[in-house]
């Protein structure tokens, strides 16, 4: 009876059983007498049968087939109170999943670590110890950091810097600091200067409104060599003046890359796995720790939150072999468009020169872009 009455409390489970009995009619007439709730009966063989009945009658069933000589065999398992029964046999489990959850919760409620980047106004090291005056250090709760009063305090106490952001991410407290620049030193018309060379290049034509002339059309002129010379005048009465004019060159830019046309390369098979770890003053606890078994791998690690993760995708060796006169095509169009890209709209591109050269399964471009620029640029006279 005790038995019985064990499964009773068990009112949201419902059990698949397979029966072997010499008559299973006889077994399952029983289980009706006793208000069984049989359901989904399938008769699979002469002695077999397959059946589903709640979780609360599984002490009569086994009273039943006690009776009958029958034997059960439970398929499936469906219902809260499966559940229920799983979790309390792991109860120390699952209150150390509460527990260590509820760990993590309260962990990522503090800054455990302070970013600071900054250009030269100030050290990382000056901000830090600032920082710390205020009583911000790594391990103080987020709800006692104010960034806009940090700000306000930083701008106060620092004449030079123009600007300041801090910002709570994460577990990081990020600092950025931007320097107050002082402004650059304007050359008015009247200040006496000279026209230096602003680049390599040959003379193509020299055009002077002031200031004398130094270079003659053909000529091969260096970087920061002089041009136009802030001075005019008669032997004895020379006077400094502000040097203007244009002084167009015929200019060069080159770029040359090497690439691999045959050989064996690495490629992603698509198979990679997941680490995930928190770090706490210095040393790494893995939530996930998965065991790499790959032989070449390459390792992303990103560790700007504060759940951390490790990723290893598995590579292969592959043995590759380009078509070389399209290599150089793409090649060559990728350099002079690099090259363009950082041209000024005034300069006037003349011609472009193409070297390709292959050798040892390498193939080495290397284009020169011929243009026509102005290269004086004003430079005041100490």
């Amino acid at each position: 009876m005790r038995a019985m009455n064990k499964f009773k409390k068990y009112k949201k489970g419902t059990i698949t059983i397979e029966i072997q009995s010499l008559m299973p009619e006889k077994f399952i007439n029983l289980l009706w007498k006793n208000d069984v709730n049989v359901q989904n009966v399938k008769k699979t063989s002469i002695t077999t049968m397959i059946m589903d009945l709640p979780l609360k009658d599984y002490g009569v069933l086994e009273e039943c087939a006690k009776k009958t000589q029958t034997k059960i065999k439970i398929l499936k398992r469906k219902g809260l109170s499966f559940f229920w029964l799983m979790m309390k046999r792991r109860m120390a489990l699952f209150l150390g999943i509460v527990i260590f959850g509820g760990l993590l919760y309260y962990l990522s409620t503090f800054i455990w670590r302070i970013d600071i980047i900054t250009d030269q106004v100030l050290t990382p090291y000056e901000i830090r110890q600032q920082l710390a005056g205020y009583g911000i250090k790594p391990g103080i709760n987020k709800s006692n950091v104010n960034v806009y009063e940090i700000q306000d305090k930083m701008l106060k106490n620092n004449e030079n810097i123009m600007w300041i952001k801090v910002r709570i991410e994460g577990s990081e407290l990020k600092v950025n600091v931007v320097q107050r620049q002082s402004p650059p030193d304007i050359i008015t018309d009247d200040t006496p200067c000279n026209l230096l060379a602003k680049r390599d290049g040959e003379i193509v034509s020299i055009y002077t409104t002031a200031g004398t002339a130094l270079v003659r059309k053909g000529q091969i002129v260096k970087k920061g060599q002089m041009l136009v010379k802030g001075e005019q005048g008669k032997e004895g009465s020379v006077y400094q003046v502000h040097a203007k004019g244009e002084v167009k060159a015929r200019t060069y830019y080159e770029l040359e890359k090497e690439v691999e046309i045959s050989g064996v390369k690495e490629k992603k098979t698509g198979k990679s796995i997941k680490n995930i770890y928190i770090e706490i003053k210095g040393k790494k606890i893995y939530l996930k720790n998965s065991l790499n078994k790959f032989s070449k791998y390459d390792k992303i690690v990103n560790n700007k939150q504060f759940f951390k993760t490790e990723i290893y995708n598995e590579l292969k060796e592959e043995k590759f072999e380009l078509d070389s006169k399209k290599v150089i095509d793409d090649t060559s169009k990728e350099l002079y468009d690099k090259i363009t890209a950082g041209l000024d709209k005034s300069i006037k591109i003349i011609d472009k020169k193409l070297d390709p050269e292959i050798r040892d399964n390498k193939c080495f471009v290397r284009l020169i872009v011929i243009a026509e620029e102005n290269i004086a640029l004003p430079e005041k006279i100490q």
